[in-house]
């Protein structure tokens, strides 16, 4: 499984995903979509998205990748995981399948999603990208909308190692004549978006451009925002108080307006009420997340450079004394950047997820005390964050982080 060892792991076309959802009547084809890529805030946004479909009134189901405690987590309906009798029956009604086949873990949860979605007749799903997007597993879909959040440096072993590259990757998901909302671009991709847009005839708007918002109040729970555009204008609370999430709306107002359009019943109460309640509407976690107060302890699944930029960002908004850092991270990352954009005055407790692809604690901490750091060991997440916990004081910072399942191991 990827999440266990990385790229190895990757089937690199759709061939099994094509054939397992043949033999199951090809589910996909039965319940209209919603394709959400990118390489920071697609989980954000398929939530947040999930979460407004659902207040207006829609059965909505929801796929997500990793699962932070339970499998169960990446397939939803209404917000409520997909029951462990339905697992165990997909699993087992189509063991020989599965066997002949021989598809990935990623690709049998795919095809369990789709199945389970069209036999539960959603009326929407919204869709998250794996890992890029022309060759991910859920690119057999043909969605009522594409959504892509942004572009950065992340799985350049797999996706390409230029910004342009794995742009390519990530518009892959663009379809003949589906329309098309990109949060961010650079000057390096935006040629590559609008490339592929005009060859697949599909209308693109890009939410950077179209939205202004403005920052009201801010806590490290809430936020409260002004947005102002042709098309809407209104002040919204969001439960997700970081910062990053700002980008996260614009996208998830734009895409709103272009289901709007294709006749989607969504009114400006439904965004209000959905938005003010993501994490309870739709059950995300890790994002920005407080554990506890006094001293406060926030975790965050930003694990790439530019998500790791993101929570520094929010570290500097959020006010306290002393800043105590729990940190792992795993072996297929660009480790040495992201060491380089960390605080040298912070205390660390440096530790591994329990996964193959972890980066052994000491490894980590001595990559990190060679560069100036300063921290201790310690044998899992939870010894991390007890230690630092106990170490500090009621007015100081406990971040948990560097990796997705450092923070799965403590939400």
């Amino acid at each position: 499984m990827f999440t266990r060892i990385g790229a190895a792991a990757i089937k690199k076309d759709l061939t099994n995903t094509l054939a397992f959802c043949e033999v199951l009547g090809n589910p996909h084809q039965k319940i209209k979509t919603i394709h959400v890529a990118g390489t920071n805030g697609k989980g954000s946004v398929s939530h947040m998205l999930a979460a407004v479909l659902q207040k207006a009134g829609y059965k909505t189901g929801l796929y997500t990748s990793p699962h932070l405690r339970d499998f169960r987590e990446r397939i939803k309906i209404n917000g409520v995981m997909m029951s462990e009798d339905d697992v165990i029956r997909f699993v087992t009604l189509h063991q020989k399948v599965i066997e002949d086949i021989s598809p990935s873990f990623f690709e049998v949860t795919v095809a369990m999603a789709f199945d389970y979605f069209a036999q539960q007749e959603v009326d929407i799903a919204v869709i998250e990208v794996g890992l890029g997007g022309r060759l991910d597993s859920t690119n057999i879909i043909t969605p009522e909308l594409s959504v892509i959040t942004n572009i950065g440096y992340d799985h350049v072993n797999i996706l390409g190692d230029t910004l342009a590259q794995i742009a390519s990757e990530k518009a892959g998901i663009i379809k003949q004549n589906i329309p098309v909302v990109v949060g961010e671009y650079l000057d390096e991709t935006l040629p590559v978006f609008i490339a592929k847009a005009k060859q697949e005839n599909a209308n693109t708007r890009f939410a950077a451009d179209e939205l202004e918002v403005k920052v009201i109040n801010q806590t490290a729970q809430k936020m409260e925002l002004e947005v102002k555009s042709k098309f809407i204008n209104a002040q919204f609370n969001l439960d997700l108080a970081a910062t990053y999430q700002i980008k996260n709306l614009k996208t998830v107002l734009l895409a709103v307006d272009e289901l709007q359009k294709k006749g989607f019943n969504i009114t400006l109460e439904n965004l209000k009420d959905a938005l003010s309640a993501v994490k309870k509407i739709s059950g995300l976690m890790g994002r920005w997340q407080v554990l506890q107060q006094k001293p406060l302890v926030i975790c965050d699944t930003g694990h790439n450079e530019d998500g790791i930029k993101e929570v520094l960002k929010n570290i500097a908004l959020t006010p306290h004394q002393n800043l105590h850092m729990v940190i792992g991270m795993v072996k297929d990352k660009d480790i040495a950047k992201v060491l380089s954009l960390l605080p040298l005055d912070a205390t660390y407790y440096f530790c591994a997820p329990q996964l193959e692809r972890a980066k052994p604690a000491q490894e980590l901490a001595d990559e990190a005390i060679s560069l100036g750091f300063k921290g201790k060991v310690f044998p899992s997440v939870l010894d991390a964050l007890e230690a630092a916990k106990n170490e500090a004081k009621k007015d100081d910072l406990v971040f948990v982080g560097g990796s997705t399942f450092v923070v799965a191991e403590v939400v």
